[in-house]
Parts: structure tokens; sequence; C-alpha cells
């Protein structure tokens, strides 16, 4: 355990793990994903999703890595199930996967940082010339990933820890310092009402299935991230109750975010409701639309507002690929005896060239920029076919975790580990809803999530909408 390294603290634990949660997707993709899908109605669907689903999965997951001390290849080894390992390397294999894209998009974001603090608010318009610039993406990226490295190779209470009990408030007081200006934005009241009145003739079994999508996928399940820190968690800490708190700071973060940006839509369409309900959130939108509403609040205040902005979106992609480092980090550490420097410093480099494809196909390279998939019926970059298939990973990682947990671990053994640092867990409602989900919510709904997006996405057929 010593040489492994834990987390100092129980605060510790959580703000790392709401970081790994809290992410690029609960800037640019949630609020647009609740103005298109009925408002407050998806919200609280959204919520739903969270807590009868999401949660579940993630203490499932936080106790794994607790009761082994492994990685998420070595806790299936250390239990006893060997043949199941393969979950472990299937997080291994998403955790490398989604760093090498989303390296990319955080340097996206860090590059308009700068752009913006300079003043230079026609970055907007100049977004594919951006990122066909393959040189200076491709340094921002290098910064990204090997700060990333640097912390995560200082190790869990001396880098993540630490950078987490930094980042997270600072990222918490940016978004509320951000959503208290766009309060003051014109037609503000107008962004509001559209983001959270509910709309209920909006609800279709497409808004319930993207609902049920960005929970699983903004609380970085599936992918052995959880499974990862749990293993550094001290056995005297409730995971139960801090699997609550941080589903509720994703969350949270999420729902703030919404109350920040529609706002700025409501100020750039002078709160037209048509021009609104027009806006589609996305790369578009934060890197196209944004800095243009920037520059119109004024020279100085544009920058600082933009600014602010962006490395807020520059916070909320490092809180994140600090965590989606450490899964095969703790993997090389434990499994391959690698030291820990040496490991990080290996990946952040394999991760780059692996994220190069997806660098050069946003205007590099014409030919990455336009590759089809079969079954596919539109062409798309390199960097955009990665991410689809991260969405596919994900689901499934938390179908077989459910599935593990139920049929090979046992329920009752989960139902023990539950109860260490919590006896009055034991027996209570809390523990029978947590176990009846993983039981038979989790691998129904998952298992048909990943049979679904497999049919949409390679067989072109439509069976949600």
């Amino acid at each position: 355990m010593a040489a492994r390294g834990s987390f100092d603290s129980r605060l510790g634990f959580i703000l790392a793990s709401a970081g790994s949660a809290v992410g690029l997707g609960n800037i640019w993709k949630f609020p647009f994903e609740v103005g298109q899908g009925g408002g407050a109605a998806f919200v609280v669907i959204y919520l739903i999703c969270c807590f009868v689903l999401c949660y579940p999965i993630m203490v499932a997951e936080i106790a794994i890595g607790r009761k082994t001390q492994r990685n998420a290849v070595g806790a299936f080894n250390a239990l006893g199930f060997k043949s199941w390992n393969f979950v472990g390397y299937l997080g291994v294999i998403a955790g490398l996967v989604i760093l090498s894209f989303y390296n990319v998009i955080a340097a996206w974001a860090f590059g308009y940082f700068w752009e913006i603090i300079g003043a230079n608010f026609a970055i907007g318009q100049q977004f594919g010339e951006f990122t066909a610039n393959w040189v200076k993406v491709g340094l921002y990226a290098i910064i990204f990933m090997s700060t990333t490295a640097f912390v995560v190779s200082r190790g869990i209470s001396g880098g993540i820890e630490r950078a987490a009990k930094i980042l997270m408030p600072v990222l918490l007081v940016l978004v509320l310092g951000l959503v208290a200006y766009a309060m003051t934005l014109d037609h503000s009241m107008v962004g509001l009402k559209f983001y959270l009145q509910p709309d209920f003739s909006k609800v279709t079994p497409s808004v319930v299935y993207s609902a049920l999508s960005q929970a699983f996928f903004s609380l970085s399940l599936g992918m052995g991230a959880l499974i990862t820190f749990g293993s550094y968690v001290s056995r005297q800490t409730n995971i139960v109750s801090a699997g609550a708190i941080i589903t509720v700071t994703d969350v949270s973060v999420a729902v703030l975010a919404g109350l920040m940006m529609f706002p700025f839509v409501a100020y750039m369409t002078q709160g037209d409701l048509d021009a609104m309900k027009a806006v589609s959130g996305g790369p578009g939108f934060i890197f196209v639309t944004l800095p243009g509403i920037f520059e119109s609040l004024g020279p100085m205040l544009g920058r600082i507002v933009g600014g602010v902005f962006f490395l807020l979106l520059s916070f909320a992609a490092f809180t994140s690929t600090m965590s989606l480092m450490e899964v095969p980090a703790a993997y090389l550490v434990d499994e391959k005896k690698i030291s820990r420097p040496k490991a990080t410093w290996i990946l952040a480099t394999a991760i780059f060239l692996i994220g190069i494809p997806s660098l050069l196909s946003y205007g590099a390279v014409e030919m990455l920029g336009n590759l089809k998939l079969p079954g596919v019926a539109k062409s798309m970059p390199f960097l955009d076919i990665v991410a689809m298939i991260s969405d596919i990973i994900l689901p499934l990682g938390g179908f077989l975790i459910a599935t593990f947990v139920t049929l090979a671990w046992k329920r009752r053994n989960f139902d023990e580990e539950l109860a260490v640092g919590d006896e009055a867990l034991r027996g209570s409602w809390l523990q029978g809803y947590v176990n009846f989900s993983i039981a038979w919510i989790c691998p129904f709904i998952l298992g048909a999530m990943f049979i679904i997006t497999i049919l949409e996405t390679f067989f072109g057929m439509n069976i949600i909408n």
C-alpha cells in the first residue's frame, strides 16, 4: 500500500474522482442536450439516470478497487477471477483511446485561452485555420500532455490529489463567476427560462436515451478510472456516501454550465426563441460562435470573460486527463513493475503519438478529415470516429462491471464490501437499492444501450427516433 501510494484524505479522493467526472462534456454538451430535450424535463430524466443507473455502477467500481487495492486489470486477478480481467484491459484501452483525442480538444481550448486574452476575437471565424495549423495545435497538445504526465508522475497524494484540491475549487469559482456575470447580460432571463422551463411535449424515447447517455458518459464510468481511484482509498472511507457526493458534484457543474451558457445564447440571439432553438452545442458553438460574443462585450471585458471561459474549459479538461492517464499508469506500475515516473512519460509519449491522426484530421490532412466507416452514412474526421468508438466502449464496460458483480463476485460479497467503513449500511434500504440496481437495472439498460448504439451507428437502424 505504501509503495502504491494512497489518498491522504476522503476530500482528496472525492475531488479527484469528481474531477475525473467533470470534463468538457459538462461545459459544452450538457447545456444544449437540456435545451433541445425539453429544458427542466431533461434535467429530471438526467438526474434519475444518474442516481438509478450510474451511481450504483460508480459504487461498484470503487468497491472493487478498494477491496483489492489493485489497478483495473489486477483487481480482477486479486479477486480470483482472472478470466474477467479483460474488463480491466478494456478500461486501460479506453483510457488510451479517449486521451488520444481528448488531448487534441484540450489543446484547442488551451490555445483559444491564449488567443482570446491576446484579443484575437477573430479566432472564431478562423477555427478551421487554427485546427489545421498542426504545428501550433501540436505544441499546445504537447504542453497539455506533458503537464498531465508531470502531475501523474508525482503520485496520488503528491500529484493527483494535490492538483485536484487546487483545480476543482478554482473550477467551481470560475463557473460561479461566469454564471453571475452571464445573469447581467441583456435577455439573460429569456435564456434561463428556455433552459429551465420544462416542456414535457419534447420528452421522447430519443430524449430519454440522450439523457441516459449523457449521464453515463459524464461520470467517467466503464473505463476503470474509479476502480483505480478506489484502490487508493482508505478502508475507513464510506464509499456509498462518497459516491453520492461525486455524483452530485458532477451534476451540479453540468447544471451550472447551463446557467452560464444560455444567457450567452440569449444575449447573442437578442432573446429570439426561434434563433435560440436553432443553436446547437459542441465545438461549433464553443470555438466558432462564442469568441464573437466575447468580442461584443468590449475589448477589455471580452478578453477577461472570454479568457476566464477558456481557462475554465482547460481546467475541466485537465481534471479529466489526470484520471484518464492514471488508469494505464497504475496498470504499468502494478503489473509490469515500471516506476511511476517512467510509466507516465512512456504513456504521455505513446498517447501523443496515437493522437496524431486526430490532431491532423481537422484540416491538416484532407484524407484524415473525410473517413467513412462501414455502415456509417456520412464521412467524418478521424477524431470524431475515435470519439464515437469510445462512446461505444464505455456502456459495454459498465454492463460488464454490473454483470461481474452479479454473476461472478456475487452480490453478498459486494454487500460486505459496501458495509466496510459504515456498519450502519448493512441491511439498510440504501444497500438494498444499490444491490438491486446492480443486479436488475444496470445490466439490462446498459446492455440494451450498447446494442442500440451498435445497430444505429454501424447498421443504420433507426431504433430510438
